[in-house]
Parts: structure tokens; sequence; C-alpha cells
């Protein structure tokens, strides 16, 4: 029998012509996205962590080897459901135009529940939201914008259907996650209850595990004394096993002993005192009371990924008791590589208070965020691998039949829209309003769920606060902020060790030529609504910007 994957695109260039029986019911859609998650930071890519569920999903469904983001959240969430690089609809700062948090899309830069709609699609928020305008306008029917982002344990300033939720004591036990998930398991109830047998995209954004470490005490019990041998033997641990698994992920990046947080906070350091440190130094430099507050800060760190697992199989428990498991595509990724951030905000840091508890302030850091993204170079912001790559899990078991396979050809976050169209049926407009809508970059992943064909696409595209990168085949052309770029063959240098930028001049020319037209062309788009956006400067780290 012909395989859905293999009939749904000859449905949709039909017109959906075929017989109303013969055609098959629209998928379902849950998105799952983390927050400052590791590429090596799950079971399935290389994490001795316990994320069953999601381990679970890997087995039955599909992993990607080279699946990308942005390097940062707000780009990340706006590239996930518009199909833009983030760039083009001021999302994200160009060198000549201002963007970021603060920057508004243009009106054709539409979400993609705003396109689901046409299909018959009952859309549903829970969790961070980071995108420009109320939830509700992007398409959303409901909604709760987890906007308290600086303690897991108190529900005070979050919005449900974009209205503040009433303030008042903090609900005992109450847990971020833990509420991301409830919501999520309440929207699909009463889309059961309301509209069973018509399709839903669920949309969930877990804080976790961005800073602050905040995580429940038993679930940071399992892994109190498990990182007590630090952040290189866990490095060599979880490379180990990604070759195990499979994982064409490259060596073993040595730890770049001079790179650490991508803003400099003096008085964060302070207060978190002596044991915190901001360079990934070899572990056996360390005191024995440094080690003890880092292996803590990595086990808080693990536990908040745990309990997002947990959660995790709450929600898939919940789409089996609906009868909508079979039938509902799940995708897994990470908005940006872990943090070597190390700041204090908010509520502030009590250095007598237990770790990982509400009093507390505490990031996981260089040292332990290295060992994250095992075996690639840099963190979050920065656009070298470790800063961009994301695990990427699908999982349908209608549609995805090669279980447990690896997909190898290079995806990006941009890619999710035009992927749950296809599936949806759904056509984008070419005008609005008697406007032409700009060519979304993004490709339908369709054909990628039925094989490992390689995916075409003429490239991909970075530019993170001066961070730059292209990639064009296997080639990558990869910058730090105000320095010189570099040139790296992913095919045989993942971890991106070997720069080829001296012995293969013209490649670098033409490449950064490359990245230089598509940024002209975004700049060109950007300018064209310049005069809509908000005044004021970016949104930036606020601190002093590394070096």
């Amino acid at each position: 029998m012909t395989s859905l994957l293999t009939r749904l695109p000859l449905v949709l260039l039909l017109g959906l012509s075929l017989p109303l029986q013969a055609a098959a019911p629209k998928p379902h859609v849950l998105m799952i996205m983390a927050d400052d998650l590791g590429f090596s930071d799950l079971g399935c890519y290389g994490s001795e962590i316990a994320t069953p569920h999601l381990d679970s999903l890997a087995k039955s469904g599909l992993r990607f080897s080279q699946a990308y983001n942005t390097a940062r959240c707000w780009p990340s969430r706006s590239a996930l459901l518009s199909g833009y690089y983030a760039q083009q609809i001021h999302r994200d700062a160009l060198p000549q135009l201002p963007g970021g948090g603060q920057g508004k899309r243009q009106a054709w830069a539409k979400l993609l529940p705003q396109y689901l709609k046409a299909a018959g699609y009952h859309s549903y928020h829970s969790g961070k939201w980071h995108i420009d305008g109320p939830v509700l306008e992007g398409g959303f029917e409901r909604s709760l914008d987890m906007r308290n982002q600086g303690n897991y344990f108190s529900p005070r300033g979050n919005h449900l259907n974009d209205q503040p939720i009433a303030e008042g004591p903090d609900p005992e036990g109450y847990y971020a996650t833990t509420a991301t998930a409830d919501h999520a398991i309440e929207c699909l109830k009463a889309h059961q209850q309301q509209h069973a047998g018509e399709p839903f995209f669920q949309y969930v954004a877990f804080i976790a595990p961005h800073f602050p470490l905040h995580a429940l005490p038993k679930d940071i019990a399992k892994y109190r004394d498990r990182y007590l041998s630090g952040w290189d033997a866990l490095r060599r641990e979880r490379a180990a096993k990604q070759q195990q698994l499979g994982l064409r992920a490259g060596e073993l990046s040595p730890l770049e002993k001079e790179v650490g947080p991508p803003y400099h906070f003096p008085e964060a350091l302070q207060k978190l005192g002596p044991d915190e440190v901001n360079r990934p130094l070899p572990w056996e430099e360390l005191s024995p009371q440094q080690q003890r507050f880092q292996a803590s800060k990595m086990a808080i760190h693990a536990a908040m990924i745990d309990r997002m697992d947990q959660e995790i199989g709450r929600i898939i428990a919940q789409l089996k008791a609906m009868g909508a498991f079979e039938n509902t595509l799940i995708c897994f990724a990470s908005d940006n590589g872990a943090s070597a951030e190390i700041m204090v905000r908010n509520g502030g840091h009590d250095p007598k208070a237990e770790p990982g508890s509400a009093a507390s302030y505490l990031c996981l850091g260089p040292g332990f965020s290295s060992a994250a993204n095992t075996p690639l170079r840099r963190h979050k912001t920065w656009v070298h691998e470790g800063g961009i790559s994301t695990p990427l899990i699908a999982h349908w078991p209608a549609g995805i039949k090669d279980g447990g396979a690896w997909r190898h050809s290079p995806v990006h976050l941009i890619d999710f829209v035009p992927t749950v169209l296809e599936l949806a049926g759904v056509e984008k407009p070419a005008m609005l309003d008697g406007k032409a809508i700009a060519q979304a970059p993004g490709k339908s992943l369709v054909k990628t769920l039925a094989s490992d064909a390689p995916l075409e696409r003429p490239s991909l595209w970075w530019l993170h606060e001066g961070n730059r990168a292209i990639r064009v085949g296997d080639y990558k052309l990869v910058a730090a902020a105000d320095q010189a770029w570099e040139l790296y063959d992913l095919s045989r240098d993942r971890s991106e060790m070997h720069n080829l930028a001296a012995s293969q001049p013209d490649k670098v020319r033409e490449l950064a030529a490359r990245w230089q037209a598509m940024a002209d062309e975004f700049t060109a788009l950007a300018k064209q609504t310049l005069n809509e956006q908000p005044q004021g400067k970016p949104r930036k780290g606020k601190g002093k910007k590394a070096k």
C-alpha cells in the first residue's frame, strides 16, 4: 500500500481532486520547543540525562543530525512560526538596520496558525511566546503566555489568553514546566470536547532549561553527585555515546579556555561568590568547592530537562487517550545551543539559598555549556555549530515508516512552516491586500520525512549580534563579531577544528560575497517597512559584549 507521504504531494498537485473518501485525514501537529537546550542534552543525542519519552519518540520516529536554529531565543521563535529568517521580518538586527526583541513583523509576515485556519485547524499555545504582538492575534485560539521567566515557582506576570493572570499567592507546588504541560493538556481535552474530528496545532514552548536554574528537589536529587567528575569527562562520555548512536557529529572539539560568557557582568560574579568561574578551565584546576558548585549547577540543568521530559510524557498520554497519537506529527527542537551566560536578574540571588530554589539565581556557564553542546564549538549567541545546532525529533506513526532512522540533510527552523502547510494542504497566497508577499526561504521537509535524500537549497544563512555565517553544501563560512572569516568543510569537520580560510581564499571570497548578497537582500526588504518599527535600540544582553 502506498504510504501517506508518497500520496500526499500527488493529492496536492491534483488540487485535492481525488474522491473525498480517498483523502487521508489532515495530521494534527504538536511542536515542542525547549529553551537553551544543548545539542547533546537528550539521551537519544548522547546524554546521560533521563529523557525516556523523547528517546521513545526518536526510536520510532526520526532524528536529524544537522538541524539548525538561529542562535538566540526570539529570532528562532519568529523563524519557526513564520518560515522567514528573523532579519527579513524585523525580528533581528541587520548591520545597517535595527531589529530584535522589539522588532515588529510586516503585515504580510503571517504566522503558521493564521494560514492553518483555512484548512480547518484549531491552534493552541502553551509556554514562552517571545514573538511580537499578542498571541491570539497570531491565530491561536487559546494561550498561556509564560512571561515570568525569572522564577519557575511563581505564575506572577503570566498571561492567559493575552490577559494578565490575577495576582495572588503563588499556588502551592507550582512549577512552570508542569504548568505549561497542564495548559497544553487542557487545550487538547477542550479540543476533543468541542472540535472532535478536526485537526489541531498545539505549540508547547517550555522555558526549561533556560536560566535561572530552578528545579524540583526530587528531580535534583537524581543528579546531585552525577557531575563531580567534571565537564571534561562528561564531554568525552557524551562524544563516545554519540558515536555509538550513529550521530555524525564529528570529533570532540577542544575546550576553548579563553571563551567565556557572551556578556560580562562583573557585579554578577561578585554576587555569585568565589565558587563561580566564567571560563571552561580544566576541571582539575578548580578547587573542591568550585567543583561541587559547578556540578550542582549541572545537576539542576539535568533535573530541568528530566522534568520537561516527564511532562512531555503526560502530553503524549493525552494524545493517546483522545485517539490522536497515531496521526499527530510531533516535533521537538531547541531555540539555540546551551548557554554560557552568567548573570543575575529578576529577584536576585541569595548565596545562602539552596541551589535550584526560588531564591537562587544560577546559570549553567561556559564549562558545562560546552559539555551540553558536545562535540561542537561555542554556545548560544555564537553562530559556530555549538550555538546553532539543535536536536530535532520528528514522530508521526501514520506518516513516518522507517522509525529510528537518522536524517543527515541540513535543515532549519524556517522549514517547519512550509512542511506543515504542505501536509495540511494549504498554499500561501502570493499577494496580500494588493501587495506581494516576500518569498520565504524555508523548504518543505515532507520528502525528507520519507527518505534521507539530500534536500536541495542554495544556502543557509546566519547573523546575530555581529556573529555571522553561511552554509553552502558542506562548506561553512563563519566568523565571530569583529573577527576574520573562518572556513570549514562540515562533511569532514563538523566540530570546526580545521580552518581552511588560508588554504582556500577563493572559496572564502565566494561565500563571503554570497553572505553579503543575502544581507543586502534582507536589508532592502526590511527598509520598505522601516517606518513601521518602534523606536529604540535592538535588545541585547546589556552587559559588556565578549570579544
